[in-house]
């Protein structure tokens, strides 16, 4: 019954868009690191069937289980990691792979020391990290207004005028704009969706050094570190207090469990969680996490129907994604730098965490979010640092 009563229409567009943004994003590096590998078509639609399953679930049981948003996701680094990595490794050495590097993720969750070492960190420099990871994703209206400035323009005009009349559907409203001047001016590309169902095909794993050495340990690192660490800084900077070690914990089974069809990394989202979590989604942070099993539901979906869902997606043009992306995502940028920025003695730290991370800097594989921590903690540690000499 509380779901029932906690149900919104905007709630179910933001999880919508969690999973539009999540798929069109990054889709495209799933496809490629399964091919990488070797995978016929009905093995990547496998994979997508196993990855769908999986973020699906972990996604919907885990947001009913705490009542708060919490919204997974593939590792879109892992997968680019993949790419390279998969020279000369067979498709049952990488699921066996996948399968290692799954139980190291339960056994980080549940042993509890993942979660005991993000509490160290401040709350704002968690802030300042997500408003970094999410700049561009505000950029990108206007950037995409070079290409498509009616569509994009009407949005944003719509988004603006309805945040004043009804802020519940300021997300909603801009979209169907959008696919119907999408529509009218033959952006849409409806010719291109094809019906079909996805086929889960199990692989039996094969472990080898080369794979664990090549694949396995360098997965769990860039999962950890650019995924899980910006998705727990992600719940943390809109406050919810969700236990992670379970969370983590539990992202690691269902990738055991999945990976011999393709789930080669279910971990927290970041970019994503946060349309869910954003005010765009409810009014009531209490009732957000009904976008996150929203999302979930999309995600089964996406599972279920494999190639099918894919092609709605590349229906849609580009500049209409990254527009609706960044418009459901510019009052979580905005209260990010608030929160990063108030406390003036921790300003440039969280400064530094936000233009480290907005850089988009990569480094022995690691994403700009997880240096932007490094470097914001740095500064503030040398700060402290230097107050207690001075005092």
């Amino acid at each position: 019954m509380t779901l029932a009563k906690d149900f919104s229409l905007s709630a179910v567009i933001a999880g919508f868009i969690t999973v539009l943004v999540g798929f069109s994003g990054a889709g495209v590096i799933v496809f490629k690191a399964a091919q990488a590998l070797g995978a016929t078509p009905s093995e990547i639609g496998s994979w997508i069937w196993a990855l769908g399953w999986g973020m699906g679930l972990t996604s919907a049981i885990l947001s009913w289980r705490y009542k708060m948003p919490v919204v997974t996701a593939w590792s879109t680094p892992g997968a680019a990691l993949l790419i390279p990595a998969a020279a000369g490794i067979s498709m049952p050495e990488a699921i066996g792979a996948f399968l290692i590097c799954a139980l190291l993720l339960a056994i980080c969750g549940f042993t509890g020391w993942f979660e005991r070492a993000m509490n160290l960190i401040p709350l704002p420099l968690a802030s300042a990290m997500l408003a970094g990871v999410l700049l561009q994703f505000g950029l990108s209206v206007f950037v995409a207004m070079q290409t498509q400035l009616v569509m994009t323009f009407a949005m944003f005009l719509l988004y603006l005028i309805m945040r004043h009349v009804s802020p519940r559907y300021a997300v909603l409203a801009p979209l169907v704009l959008g696919v119907l001047i999408a529509g009218a001016q033959g952006l849409l590309q409806l010719d291109a969706i094809q019906w079909q169902l996805a086929q889960p095909i199990f692989t039996v794993p094969q472990f080898s050094i080369r794979a664990t050495i090549g694949i396995a340990i360098p997965l769990f690192i860039v999962t950890m570190a650019s995924q899980n660490v910006p998705g727990v800084a992600t719940i943390r900077a809109f406050g919810y207090n969700t236990p992670i070690s379970p969370l983590i914990g539990w992202t690691g089974v269902a990738t055991v469990v999945l990976a011999p069809f393709g789930a080669f990394a279910i971990n927290l989202a970041a970019i994503t969680a946060a349309i869910s979590m954003g005010r765009e989604a409810h009014e009531d942070p209490d009732k957000r996490y009904v976008a996150a099993i929203a999302a979930g539901v999309f995600y089964i979906l996406i599972g279920i129907f494999g190639a099918t869902v894919g092609s709605l997606f590349a229906a849609l043009p580009n500049e209409l994604v990254v527009a609706i992306a960044g418009l459901a995502l510019l009052g979580t940028i905005g209260q990010g730098l608030v929160v990063a920025l108030t406390d003036e003695s921790g300003r440039e730290a969280a400064l530094i965490t936000f233009l480290v991370t907005a850089s988009g800097m990569t480094l022995f594989g690691i994403s700009s979010a997880f240096w932007g921590l490094a470097a914001g903690g740095l500064a503030s540690g040398l700060h402290q640092m230097a107050i207690y000499k001075l005092d």
